[in-house]
């Protein structure tokens, strides 16, 4: 009986793969990220690129499930910060590697429409890895230096933060119908996340002779640059000096260009009047 049941499952393979609704999508565009070195909430000001690409399936016509991996890189200065932050002189940059899964609505169907607003939300598995140029222009990776005394035993209360983390992603955009089985859109994404420490900034500074006693020198040059301006304050803060606010979360959010292309479709085209979803059977008549 078990092998019928396996046997009749996989006859049926071929025809539940024909009814489903499948598209490759592929974007670029810009990202940005708020936090400590960059307090605008959205803005062009310091962005970097973003790229990814996935699949989507289309449970009927209006909403999808979506499996991304987007590349991107974000990065802030304080030369660019508020007036009264210019004198701190911190600066970051890091490379992000996220995957993501989304359920998203399309409010009009483009099978009868040419264009739909959308909104989208989901979970995402990210990595980053914050780093900064020394004065010699080398490149320096910030979390094992300390810099705010995470993982240090006079500070028990910091700990090293994870450069694997999660987040949530939501947003929308407006999706345009260029062709039978290509979509055109304009999306903004945002990720809510979990740390504090996308850009190595969060709390106070620390003892400067506890940091050089437990990372060296070069942790304390990173963890205080005040002093590489000129007319710059020589002297490191005391323990217990603001560096960041803690109170807010930092985030990260992308504004692309998505390229969507049907497959697998059933009739005419995948958008047009052919297709009939996996849970209309009867064909519309337009």
């Amino acid at each position: 009986m078990g092998m019928k049941k396996l046997f009749l499952f996989g006859m049926l393979i071929p025809a539940l793969l024909q009814a489903q609704r499948w598209h490759i999508n592929v974007y670029g565009g810009i990202s940005n990220y708020e936090g400590d070195l960059q307090s605008k909430a959205f803005t062009l000001d310091e962005a970097d690129g973003a790229f990814g690409a996935g699949v989507q399936y289309d449970v009927t016509r209006h909403f999808s499930i979506l499996g991304d991996l987007s590349l991107a890189k974000v990065g802030a200065s304080d030369a660019y910060n508020k007036p009264d932050l210019r004198a701190r002189n911190l600066s970051f940059q890091t490379q992000i590697v996220e995957g993501n899964v989304l359920g998203e609505y399309t409010i009009y169907d483009l099978s009868r429409h040419r264009f739909s607003p959308y909104a989208f939300v989901g979970l995402a598995v990210y990595h980053f890895n914050p780093y900064a140029f020394d004065t010699l222009g080398h490149k320096v990776f910030l979390r094992p230096l300390s810099t705010e005394g995470e993982g240090l035993s006079q500070y028990p209360d910091r700990k090293p933060y994870s450069l694997t983390q999660m987040a949530i992603p939501f947003g929308g955009g407006i999706k345009i119908r260029i062709t039978d089985n290509m979509v055109l859109a304009y999306e903004v994404g945002f990720r809510k996340l979990f740390t504090d420490y996308l850009d190595d900034v969060s709390t106070t500074y620390v003892d400067e002779t506890v940091l050089l006693a437990a990372k060296g020198p070069e942790a304390v040059e990173m963890s205080y640059r005040a002093n590489e301006l000129k007319g710059g304050n020589p002297t490191y803060p005391t323990d217990g000096t603001l560096r960041g606010g803690s109170k807010y979360k930092d985030w990260y959010y992308f504004s692309v260009i998505k390229i969507s292309i049907g497959l697998n479709y059933k009739g005419d085209t995948p958008y047009g009047k052919g297709i009939r979803g996996s849970i209309e059977c009867p064909k519309k008549l337009y």
